[in-house]
């Protein structure tokens, strides 16, 4: 595709990660495509027939054992052209996976393995080649490209938490000012989040649907009573696709281990949302000033303006993927009887909710290196909120056995709208306790009240 027509094409599509956003998810195209699922359907293909090759089969024994590259060399390098010729076939088949057998059968004849050709795709069903192709692009797309910018953004935030681990923070609870804390670690409740999110999403398993029309090998059998198809198809998944087998199965994939997948990345994004709210929050707070980019236009009308865009394009696009995410979850595990055709429809949306997460995951880190820390403001809004460190001094006096002392400072603080350094150490001398105490109690300041 000439850049023109590549231009072109973004300018005219409807999904915008395909076209505004095209640049940020052209990596995804490799695993959730059209190009991509036909690409993994001739690998699952072109892997079975030299798995039964293997077996080995009365009928096959004789294949020749240097042919089998040529077989892999047709999976692994199958090229634009190539698709469009099965897109081509389909359009007479009207049958996408069965276009995929066909193609191969012209090969096998091009190569002069004509005598074979009919093991190709042998007793199997559509979606055994679709109940494995995309498990199969999934676990590639994730250990590939998702997996890393999660390791990636929790790098990220680990190192600010670190650089900014020392810096109080006037924390907030139900909005309102509350006991401080430190700017670093709030962020490294993130990292930890998103760190045990993410363990539990690679702990779900990849699983594929493999076991002929209904998910008894019928066929299989009916042809070779004398097979273990089914210990068969453990090993095909595990020892070639390294999927593993659901069993029992109907015709297609339970699809609850895909269901969790996306379940797991909802979470993760939420936590994502949580952070870009919280962050959009510091900076309105100007707790946050951001970077300014030569030539970048924050208004319209405003030429002041430095706005969040980042954390808003995320947090928008973390929304979408959520929504789909939660479909495909709760949608694909539901199926008719042995089943029904809407799974298919529904899971080549797969790649959607996956690419708006990437947008978000590229929008925040750029959002994030963008920040700039606005410490005078953190300090000023610690000294004008002296009453969060009433907490600390009715819990010494509570220790002291000081009569009502969470009364006594909530007659001083509550609902007061300034309460500075002043007004804390009058009530303090006013304590009917030792001048040690007095002292020890002088010692607290809102940007030493921390914990740790």
């Amino acid at each position: 595709m000439s850049r023109a027509c590549y231009h072109n094409y973004m300018l005219s599509a409807i999904s915008p990660i395909d076209g505004r956003y095209a640049d940020k998810t052209k990596n995804l195209s490799d695993y959730f495509s059209e190009f991509a699922l036909i690409r993994y359907r001739v690998l699952v293909e072109v892997q079975y027939f030299i798995a039964l090759v293997k077996l080995p089969l009365p009928q096959l024994a004789d294949f020749p054992e240097e042919r089998i590259a040529d077989l892999i060399r047709i999976s692994n390098q199958l090229n634009l052209e190539q698709a469009q010729r099965i897109k081509d076939i389909e359009k007479v088949t009207n049958h996408d996976v069965k276009a995929v057998e066909y193609f191969l059968k012209e090969a096998f004849d091009e190569l002069g393995l004509d005598q074979y050709k009919e093991f190709i795709h042998f007793g199997l069903t559509s979606q055994d080649v679709n109940n494995t192709a995309i498990p199969l692009s999934l676990r590639h797309a994730l250990e590939q490209v998702v997996l890393p910018q999660y390791q990636q953004l929790i790098a990220e935030l680990r190192k600010l938490a670190a650089n900014w681990n020392e810096i109080p923070l006037l924390a907030r609870t139900h909005g309102q000012p509350a006991s401080p804390t430190r700017l670093g670690k709030e962020i490294e409740v993130y990292a930890a989040r998103l760190e045990q999110q993410v363990l539990q999403l690679q702990n779900i398993p990849h699983s594929g649907k493999f076991g002929g029309a209904t998910g008894n090998f019928n066929a299989h059998f009916v042809a070779y009573p004398q097979v273990d198809w089914h210990d068969f198809a453990r090993h095909f998944l595990q020892d070639y696709l390294n999927l593993d087998r659901s069993e029992p199965t109907t015709q297609i994939e339970h699809y609850d281990n895909l269901a969790a997948q996306c379940q797991a990345m909802m979470r993760i994004n939420t936590i994502l949302i949580d952070l870009c709210r919280d962050t959009w929050t510091y900076i309105s707070m100007e707790y946050f000033k951001q970077k300014v980019v030569a030539g970048e236009v924050g208004s319209s009308a405003m030429p002041h303006k430095v706005n969040p865009i980042d954390f808003e394009n995320a947090e928008g696009n973390l929304g979408i993927a959520n929504a789909i995410f939660a479909h495909l979850a709760e949608k694909l595990p539901i199926s008719r009887l042995q089943r029904d055709l809407t799974d298919s429809t529904v899971l080549r949306n797969l790649g959607v909710p996956v690419s708006h997460t990437q947008i978000a995951l590229q929008s925040i880190s750029k959002g994030l290196s963008k920040l700039l820390l606005n410490e005078a403001q953190l300090r000023q809004d610690l000294e004008e909120n002296w009453m969060v460190v009433a907490e600390g001094i009715q819990t010494i006096l509570r220790r002291e056995g000081y009569p009502q002392p969470y009364e006594a400072l909530k007659a001083l603080t509550r609902g007061k709208t300034t309460i500075g350094a002043a007004d804390i150490h009058q009530f303090i001398d006013e304590l009917e306790v030792s001048e040690a105490i007095k002292a020890e109690l002088k010692a607290i300041s809102p940007e030493n009240y921390l914990g740790k």
